[in-house]
């Protein structure tokens, strides 16, 4: 069965000073994050291409067959969908040269946040990730997940902080 891209938002320029929630799944949803080696290859990859696409990873937890990501633009010039697009490019291309297999399904998903919503509810959404899906107890203790720019006790302080 084929499966349709996730449409982007017409008329909107995905770029300036936004704050991004994407997902993005693996081919065929198939568990290629349980591998700590494959994770800290693809949590560089997502770290060096936000940066030098002016964002910051605010968080990001990469779930068996999917990863989370809040992504804030640093610069009015920060362009999500080239630096969604490059991280997609190069990590699919390191996979494939160490799994001889795709990596990521066509397209992401992505949610723009309004001016309203709070940055740590979206934070702690995606660190909460791996305990609702009874992965780990307490979502600090889950080695796939983390931030760029927060340290651990921000992280902590996110969570505790949701109702």
């Amino acid at each position: 069965m084929a499966t349709r891209r996730p449409p982007r938002v017409r008329g909107f320029a995905y770029t300036g000073p936004n704050r991004y929630f994407i997902t993005i799944c693996t081919l065929d949803r198939h568990r290629y994050f349980l591998s700590a080696d494959l994770v800290d290859v693809l949590r560089s990859q997502l770290l060096t291409t936000a940066a030098a696409y002016r964002f910051a990873v605010l968080a990001y937890c990469f779930m068996p067959d999917h990863l989370h990501a809040l992504l804030e633009a640093v610069s009015e010039d920060s362009d999500f969908l080239k630096c969604v697009y490059m991280f997609k490019q190069r990590s699919a291309f390191s996979f494939r040269k160490r799994q001889g297999a795709f990596l990521w399904q066509e397209g992401f998903y992505d949610r723009t946040l309004r001016n309203d919503e709070q940055t740590s509810d979206v934070v702690a959404y995606i660190l909460a990730n791996p305990a609702r899906a009874g992965l780990c107890e307490d979502p600090l203790s889950y080695p796939f997940a983390g931030s760029g720019s927060h340290s651990t006790a921000d992280l902590a302080a996110m969570i505790q902080s949701r109702p």
